[in-house]
């Protein structure tokens, strides 16, 4: 007699272990860039659990994953992702005398205008700047001289084991636009900043005026990811570039020669190719006229990389990130 067929267990599915997953989402709607094609898998993290359980689901089923905050200083391939993309909407916050716990999913500016308002000081240089806390801190976002790791008292996060962990400062390993959960992909789920006291008067007129110049100097009129690349660090440039900029060198903290003017020396400002143009108000960005791809993107920050290398030995980093 033969024996009976073992019943064979179905594969599990994302939808067993999330429920709420939505199949082949367009990623250009939930970009700065307005580019990118479709997510093979979403989901929509309304707070932290939610974050880790995605996390933690991704990993158990083998499927790529990707954290997704407001859609700045991203590229999305044409293709999309195959994968999961987790839309990270973990926003809640509480300020307790001077310092904030907040969410990994809380915009900066949300923390800029509620620290200023109260006269704490410690953010009013991030006036304007976009992007979610997780996402400023995975790449220490900086502007005007400031940068957010000179805030940051504690970061708790999902390590690659699935244990939740917290990260003093030190164990951050912050460096320029970078960190050690860049690094390692570690999930960030809330952070502690501490701040000063200072004038509320004061400190709404210094985030007001970055706001401003932000309007006035960066092409926010074109959908974009932000800069695409980091500053060029003034000690490893080439003698001959040192000279040759040594006049327009900035603090950003440490000097550095704006990519934006290397660029535009260069004879890069308002390069096309197809609907992506480098920006003629502000050559460090790539906007999007209307209808661009990732690839003519890609294609342009190519020639920026050659250009910028052949005409004056300097290696360009990306400061976005490309997926």
């Amino acid at each position: 007699m033969a024996k009976s067929a073992q019943k064979k267990k179905k594969p599990k599915k994302i939808e067993n272990l999330l429920p709420e997953t939505q199949r082949s989402v367009l990623l250009k709607k939930h970009t700065t860039f307005r580019v990118g094609g479709f997510a093979e898998y979403f989901f929509i993290a309304k707070n932290s659990d939610d974050l880790v359980r995605a996390v933690i689901a991704a990993r158990e089923l083998k499927i790529p994953f990707f954290i997704l905050g407001d859609g700045s200083n991203l590229l999305v391939s044409d293709s999309g992702f195959q994968g999961l993309v987790i839309k990270a909407r973990n926003n809640q916050y509480k300020i307790e005398h001077q310092k904030i716990c907040a969410d990994s999913g809380v915009a900066v500016s949300v923390l800029v205008k509620e620290s200023v308002k109260r006269g704490l000081s410690g953010l009013e240089w991030a006036g304007g700047l976009p992007g979610t806390l997780g996402g400023a801190i995975r790449g220490n976002a900086g502007a005007f001289g400031g940068e957010i790791k000179d805030n940051v008292v504690e970061v708790e996060f999902l390590d690659n084991r699935n244990k939740v962990r917290k990260f003093s400062n030190k164990n951050c390993a912050f460096s320029y636009r970078s960190s050690i959960f860049k690094k390692k992909s570690f999930i960030i789920l809330s952070v502690i900043i501490k701040f000063q006291k200072g004038d509320r008067n004061k400190l709404s007129k210094v985030a007001k005026s970055h706001i401003i110049y932000r309007r006035t100097k960066h092409p926010l009129n074109y959908p974009n990811a932000g800069s695409i690349f980091k500053n060029c660090d003034f000690k490893k440039a080439p003698k001959a570039i040192k000279k040759r900029f040594l006049s327009v060198v900035k603090k950003d903290p440490f000097p550095i020669i704006p990519t934006a003017l290397v660029i535009l020396e260069a004879g890069l400002s308002g390069k096309r190719v197809g609907n992506a143009q480098i920006s003629k108000k502000h050559s460090n960005y790539i906007v999007n006229l209307g209808g661009a791809k990732a690839s003519d993107v890609k294609k342009l920050i190519k020639i920026v990389k050659d250009t910028v290398k052949n005409k004056f030995n300097l290696v360009l980093e990306e400061e976005i990130q490309i997926i």
